[in-house]
């Protein structure tokens, strides 16, 4: 056959096809625009209904009807002593469900959403010092007044000049409203917090907004092994025990990922029993972590996965209460003076951010050596783990 009539052959087979053929549908988006979570009720309704349950319904720890909004691991040391000098009111309208205290923290100026009465902040303040700020902002108008009543009382109880501290009313998916700007914070933290927001996509968008470039969204939430069904959603007990309004955690990945934040890190994280049976038969078979990501904001940096270019780190050991090692998150922990192989991601998040100053570096982008293996994925061809002694033809 000639070559003329192969291809008149390939032409009407074609023809035919597309003919007979059905359309393939669409797929959808990773990430839905607007899940379960934030389509149950309108994003106003779930705001007063937080606002009443925290304001109103919640007065002490005590009062939470489920163990989801408790932080369970004891803290270091110098974080228990910490918290020992906050007041008795303040800490007894505490909320949260993690530690949202990364290292290096000297004279930085941090955003806290969703800052309640304020324990996290007047944590944090102590450890920024009188060089750094820390700006709180919740939408409680009740916990606010807690928070704000003690200002002055803590500025004095750390031996400071002037309090370092300063509370916002407002809600977190609009910062701008509170009059932040554009890359005005080095640190922005949350506990327990985002899950509460009708709108989590807009909280992280503002998040990496007033960022300054090299800062980091460290904070801790709950998540669910699975998408919360919208009958469950519109719970207001569940929701506001930071249960039904979490956010899937593969979901929560992707989003991130679209609002800037390459490379979402883990630290820690741990199962919620939820210590309800009653609540416990609504939610049926989902489970729920509580676990703290931190986030960088490195734009046009992070690549999609860990690629390989022969990098390396040496921790010094100079971070504060870091002397022998240090860990960037659950599977990044450098022992001192140790050569330490990295991927281009990790390498960017400590040489661009500010724990630069902690690290000898080796090596440059000027390889590149394949997947970083370790990382969350390896080669997908059947065929490497062969060494690649079959042969084949080529389309």
């Amino acid at each position: 056959m000639k070559f003329s009539q192969i291809e008149e052959s390939r032409a009407l087979l074609r023809k035919a096809s597309s003919a007979d053929a059905t359309p393939m549908p669409v797929p959808p988006p990773a990430v839905p625009v607007r899940t379960a979570y934030e389509t149950a009720a309108t994003d106003e309704k779930t705001r007063e209904e937080t606002r009443v349950y925290y304001g109103e319904t919640l007065k002490k720890t005590e009062d939470l009807k489920t163990n989801a909004c408790c932080t369970g691991a004891a803290p270091p040391k110098h974080i228990k002593n910490a918290i020992a000098k906050i007041h008795p009111e303040v800490n007894g309208r505490y909320y949260g469900c993690g530690l949202v205290v990364p290292d290096e923290l000297d004279g930085l100026s941090t955003l806290d959403l969703g800052c309640g009465a304020g324990r996290d902040v007047y944590l944090l303040a102590q450890l920024v010092g009188e060089k750094g700020r820390v700006v709180g902002i919740d939408m409680t108008k009740e916990q606010l007044a807690v928070a704000r009543e003690h200002i002055q009382w803590h500025a004095d109880k750390f031996g400071f000049a002037a309090p370092n501290t300063e509370f916002v009313e407002g809600i977190i998916e609009n910062l701008g409203a509170c009059g932040l700007a554009d890359e005005s914070f080095d640190l922005i933290v949350s506990n327990c917090v985002v899950n509460l927001s009708p709108d989590k996509r807009a909280v992280l968008k503002e998040a990496y907004r007033v960022l300054k470039t090299g800062g980091e969204l460290y904070f801790s939430d709950v998540y669910s092994s699975r998408r919360v069904p919208a009958e469950l959603v519109a719970d207001p007990v569940l929701w506001g025990e930071c249960l039904s309004g979490a956010l899937y955690w593969n979901d929560f990945l992707a989003l991130a990922k679209q609002c800037g934040f390459g490379d979402p890190r883990l630290v820690k994280d741990s199962v919620i029993t939820v210590a309800n049976e009653e609540l416990e038969k609504k939610l049926e078979h989902i489970k729920f972590f509580s676990a703290t990501y931190r986030l960088f904001k490195l734009p046009g940096i992070l690549e999609p996965d860990c690629e390989d270019y022969g990098q390396a780190v040496i921790y010094k050991g100079t971070i504060p209460q870091n002397p022998h090692g240090w860990a960037l998150d659950d599977h990044h922990y450098m022992q001192t003076g140790k050569v330490f192989p990295v991927c281009g991601n990790t390498y960017h998040m400590l040489h661009d951010t500010r724990f630069m100053k902690h690290f000898d570096f080796i090596g440059d982008k000027s390889t590149h050596y394949g997947i970083f293996e370790g990382c969350g994925k390896s080669i997908p061809y059947a065929s490497a783990a062969e060494g690649g002694k079959k042969g084949g033809s080529c389309c």
